[in-house]
C-alpha cells in the first residue's frame, strides 16, 4: 500500500491510497483457500472442490468483497498512523476506470477536529433563575386531579340521563342479527358525552331512565380498528341498570388514600415537586445559555465546515417545519430565506461551542458509563417497530459514529453538569413570564452574537506540522444550545422508525404553562 497526502488546508485533510494488483489479487487468493473447504459441488467430496473452479464460481464476488475489506483496513491504517480525528464520516472513493487485475486507487478526504487547549473551568458565575410554586397554584393543580378522578352517586329513579351522567349499562352488538364477537358487556361504565363508544352511541342514550331497554344503531367508523366492523351499521340491545349524576369531590385525607398517599399533605408535596419540575427544565436552559457565553468569551477557533453543514441543516429542517405550520407559510419561508445566513453563523458558534464542552469532558475524565450507553440504546431502540428493534441495536453497536452521535447529548449535559458544580452558582426568584422573557432574551442574543462573530480564514496551505498526540474524538459534536436529535450515521442504513406523534417545537413549548401532571387512578 501506497499513501501519498494531497491536502493539508486548514481542517482539511486528502489523502491518495495506492493498492497494488498484486496486493489485491493475493488477499483474493488467500480468501479462496479459506472458504474451499467449505464449499458444496456436485461431484466432489466436501472440502475437496478445487481452488480454481472455487474462483471460477465465487471469483468475482469473492474480488469485491476482498477490495472493501482493502479499502477499510487501509484508510483505518492511514487515520491511525498520521493520529487524525475525522471530524465527520470521511468520504472515501475508488478511482473511475478500476479493473480486475489493476492496481487500486483510493481517494480519502475529510475535515478533522481543531487541536482545543481546554478552557479553565476556574472562576465561572452562574445566575440561577427559580420560580416559586404558590399554595394557589398547588391547590388549582390539585382540583384538576379531582376533575379528572370524579365520582358518582345513583340519581332517582325518575332521572332521565343527560351530558355528564353516568350509566351502568349491559349491552349485547348485533350484525344483521346476529351478535358479534367483543359487542357483548355487562356493568359498563358510561358518561354521556365523554366520547368513549363510537359515534352515536352515546347520544342514543339521551334520555333514558334506570331500567330501561333500548335498542340503538349506529355505523362503525370506516378506520375502526376491528376490520369486520369497520363500516358496518350494527345494532346494541341496551339495558339501563342505574343512572348516576357527579358528586362533589371532597379534596381531603380521604381523596388522597384513593390515590394511593397517606394523606392531603402528601399530595400537595408531590404536586409541589411537579410543579418545580415543570419549570426546572426552564431554569437549566437559562443557565446553560449562561455558562456557553462565558466559555465562549475568548475562543474563535476553526471549526469543520461538514460540522456546521450537518447542524445547520438540521437548524434549517426545523425551521422549514415551523414555517410551514404558520399561517402564511410562504411568508414564512421568505423571513427565514432572508436569514439563512445568520442561521449558518449560529450553526458555526454551536459547533465551536460543542467542540469546548467535548475537550473539558475529556480534559475531566467525564464519560458516559457502558450502563448508561445501554439504557440510550434501548431506550432509542423503543422508537422502531418491534420486528426492527433488534436490528436497529446491532446497527448502532456496529457503527461507531452512530453510536458517537447517540451518545452525544447524554454527554453534553454529563459535562454541563460538571461545570455546573464547578461555578459560583447565585440564585434569583422570578415569576415564570420572567423566566421564559429572559430565555426569549438570551435567543436574540445568541443570533446577534453569532452574527457578529468574523469569520476566520483559512490558513495557506502549508507542509505538515509536527502531529500533536492523538486525543479520542468526539465522533459528533456536542448538541450545545438546543436538543436537536442527532443525525444517522450514513454509513449503514438503519431500520426505519415507526410513525411518531407529532410534538410541537420547542421554542414554543418553553413559552406555554406546562399542565400539571396526573395523579396515578383511584384503586
Amino acid at each position: 500500500m501506497q499513501t501519498k497526502q494531497t491536502t493539508n488546508e486548514g481542517l482539511k485533510r486528502a489523502y491518495t491510497i495506492t493498492l497494488t494488483a498484486d496486493e489485491i489479487s493475493a488477499k483474493v487468493e488467500s480468501e479462496i483457500k479459506k472458504i474451499a473447504p467449505q464449499v458444496k459441488m456436485p461431484g466432489f467430496r466436501p472440502g475437496k472442490v478445487p481452488a480454481n473452479l472455487v474462483k471460477k464460481m465465487h471469483g468475482e464476488q469473492l474480488h469485491a468483497e476482498t477490495l472493501n475489506t482493502l479499502i477499510r483496513e487501509s484508510v483505518d491504517k492511514v487515520i491511525k498512523d498520521e493520529e487524525l480525528r475525522p471530524a465527520m464520516q470521511p468520504a472515501i472513493s475508488l478511482g473511475e476506470g478500476y479493473e480486475e487485475g489493476k492496481d487500486a486507487e483510493i481517494t480519502l478526504e475529510l475535515e478533522i477536529l481543531p487541536a482545543i487547549e481546554a478552557p479553565s473551568t476556574d472562576g465561572l458565575k452562574l445566575e440561577k433563575l427559580v420560580v416559586p410554586v404558590s399554595d394557589e397554584q398547588i391547590d388549582e393543580a390539585i382540583q384538576n386531579i379531582a376533575g379528572q378522578n370524579k365520582s358518582y352517586k345513583d340519581a332517582a329513579k325518575s332521572k332521565k340521563a343527560a351530558d355528564g351522567n353516568q350509566l351502568i349499562i349491559d349491552f349485547v352488538g348485533k350484525l344483521d342479527g346476529e351478535e358479534f364477537e367483543g359487542g357483548k358487556a355487562e356493568d359498563a361504565a358510561l358518561v354521556i358525552g365523554s366520547g368513549t363508544f363510537i359515534p352515536g352511541f352515546e347520544d342514543q342514550l339521551v334520555g333514558v331512565k334506570t331500567g330501561d331497554e333500548k335498542t340503538i344503531t349506529v355505523t362503525f367508523p370506516e378506520d375502526y380498528q376491528a376490520e369486520h366492523l369497520a363500516g358496518k351499521e350494527a345494532t346494541f340491545d341496551v339495558t339501563v341498570k342505574a343512572v348516576k349524576v357527579e358528586t362533589d369531590t371532597k379534596v381531603d385525607d380521604e381523596f388522597a388514600k384513593q390515590l394511593g398517599l397517606d394523606s392531603i399533605d402528601k399530595l400537595k408535596e408531590i404536586m409541589k415537586g411537579q410543579l418545580e419540575q415543570q419549570t426546572a427544565g426552564l431554569t437549566r436552559t437559562q443557565m446553560k445559555r449562561g455558562l456557553l457565553d462565558q466559555l465562549a468569551a475568548g475562543h474563535d477557533f476553526e471549526v469543520p465546515g461538514t460540522m456546521v453543514d450537518a447542524e445547520f441543516e438540521q437548524i434549517w429542517a426545523q425551521l422549514q417545519q415551523e414555517a410551514q405550520n404558520e399561517e402564511d407559510p410562504e411568508a414564512a419561508l421568505k423571513e427565514i430565506e432572508a436569514e439563512k445566513d445568520d442561521y449558518r453563523s449560529i450553526a458555526e458558534r454551536r459547533v465551536r461551542l460543542g467542540l469546548l464542552l467535548s475537550e473539558i469532558g475529556q480534559a475531566n475524565g467525564v464519560e458516559v458509563t457502558s450502563q448508561e450507553m445501554s439504557m440510550l440504546i434501548q431506550q432509542a431502540a423503543q422508537q422502531y417497530r418491534e420486528e426492527d428493534r433488534e436490528r436497529f441495536v446491532q446497527y448502532i453497536q456496529q457503527e461507531p459514529m452512530a453510536a458517537a452521535q447517540l451518545r452525544a447529548p447524554l454527554y453534553e449535559d454529563k459535562v454541563v453538569d460538571f461545570l455546573f458544580d464547578q461555578a459560583e452558582v447565585t440564585t434569583r426568584e422570578v415569576t415564570q413570564e420572567e423566566l421564559q422573557a429572559a430565555i426569549e432574551a438570551d435567543d436574540e442574543a445568541e443570533a446577534a452574537k453569532a452574527k457578529a462573530t468574523p469569520k476566520k480564514k483559512a490558513p495557506a496551505k502549508k507542509p505538515a506540522a509536527k502531529k500533536a498526540p492523538a486525543k479520542k474524538a468526539p465522533a459528533k459534536k456536542a448538541a450545545s444550545e438546543d436538543k436537536t436529535p442527532a443525525k444517522k450515521a450514513p454509513a449503514k442504513k438503519a431500520p426505519a422508525k415507526k410513525a411518531a406523534a407529532k410534538k410541537p417545537a420547542e421554542k414554543a413549548a418553553a413559552t406555554k404553562k406546562a399542565p400539571a401532571k396526573k395523579a396515578p387512578a383511584k384503586k
